[in-house]
């Protein structure tokens, strides 16, 4: 097995936390004040704010509210609401540097892992634990060993992104698993033992019109997924014709003919539908239509129980990935009028 799908657990060191604590806050979120917005140094990310955000609203009732959930005779599992990847993370590093400064979080295991042993051992430092597809046994493990000891764990959804400002996203379900067996172990030494699963929500609000950078981001989308622009789309029905067309291609590959004139809501529940029956027929399962969370929970277990069959293995892990890939896409409403005079997004 390679070194970067073997858990090691987290070594914290309380110095180097806070130390990165403040590289997190000044670095990565807020740059240096004076330098951030003075040509030609507000080009330099360092200097101002890789993330580039300037202030974070973190209300006190809110601050001590989350800081209550955690401490001594409490097991607390943080679950953030992600709309990105890499500043939210920053994010929810510095919300959790204010209530639980030695709680541990969750990262993908080609962080933790796979950058060499110089920069693990700098990883468990900072109290990061890899999340390891297939493999995440020993992380629970440890997250409840560690939540039980009074300091939070901050799960991070990695590889779930999605768009969806105006939505919170769903609850994780491993919060839950752990948190019933982090109250199962806590109160068989301890009856007064507490276990809370704080769902952590906030909202980026841009400070300035970003449509003009939005529309290069987008076509630099368009432009490596080879997806042709219509020249007459607003951005958002720029965006709807990305993952339409994406839609297609999966509806293609599944042997299906896409239907452009129906909602696209409709098409991924279709999808979503046959693949479900396929995968269920490959472990012997037949899901109902409200069943796919249990079938991709059955077809983990197959895999784990079945690594003989190099084909079925392939075949199985290609569908359960697909059905968990198209779940990420909430369902677009169908574009009107309205919705294609687009308002500026900015405050």
């Amino acid at each position: 097995m390679s070194r970067i799908d073997v858990f090691v657990a987290p070594r914290p060191n309380p110095a180097l936390i806070r130390i990165m604590t403040v590289v997190n806050r000044v670095v990565m979120l807020h740059g240096i004040p004076g330098f951030r917005d003075l040509l030609p140094f507000n080009r330099l990310a360092g200097l101002r704010g890789v993330a580039n955000v300037r202030h974070i609203e973190f209300p006190d009732d809110d601050r001590q509210r989350l800081k209550a959930c955690c401490g001594a005779g409490k097991a607390t599992f943080i679950t953030p609401n992600h709309p990105e990847f890499f500043t939210d993370w920053m994010i929810d590093k510095e919300i959790v540097s204010q209530v639980s400064p030695l709680a541990a979080s969750w990262a993908t295991h080609g962080v933790v892992n796979g950058l060499g042993r110089i920069m693990q051992k700098f990883w468990l430092a900072n109290n990061l634990i890899a999340q390891i597809p297939g493999n995440s046994g020993a992380a629970k493990e440890h997250s409840i060993a560690w939540a039980l000891k009074g300091h939070g764990v901050l799960l991070h959804p990695e590889g779930g992104v999605g768009w969806h400002a105006n939505v919170v996203g769903s609850l994780l379900p491993g919060a839950v698993e752990m948190g019933f067996e982090a109250l199962k172990r806590g109160r068989a030494t301890d009856q007064d033992c507490r276990i809370w699963i704080a769902p952590v929500v906030w909202k980026l609000a841009f400070t300035k019109n970003v449509e003009p950078a939005l529309a290069q981001e987008c076509a630099y989308v368009e432009k490596s997924l080879k997806i042709e622009r219509r020249a007459a789309d607003t951005l958002p029905e720029r965006i709807h014709h990305v993952y339409a067309t994406l839609l297609s291609r999966d509806e293609i590959a599944c042997g299906m003919a896409p239907d452009e004139r129906a909602s696209y809501a409709a098409r991924q529940t279709q999808l979503l539908l046959e693949l479900s029956r396929r995968l269920g027929e490959g472990i012997s399962f037949d899901p109902g239509a409200n069943e796919i969370a249990e079938l991709l929970r059955r077809s983990r277990r197959w895999l784990r129980e079945n690594t003989g069959d190099a084909e079925r293995q392939k075949q199985v892990r290609t569908l359960a990935d697909t059905i968990q890939r198209l779940q990420r896409v909430g369902p677009w409403p169908q574009l009107t009028r309205a919705s294609r005079k687009r308002r500026s997004p900015s405050i």
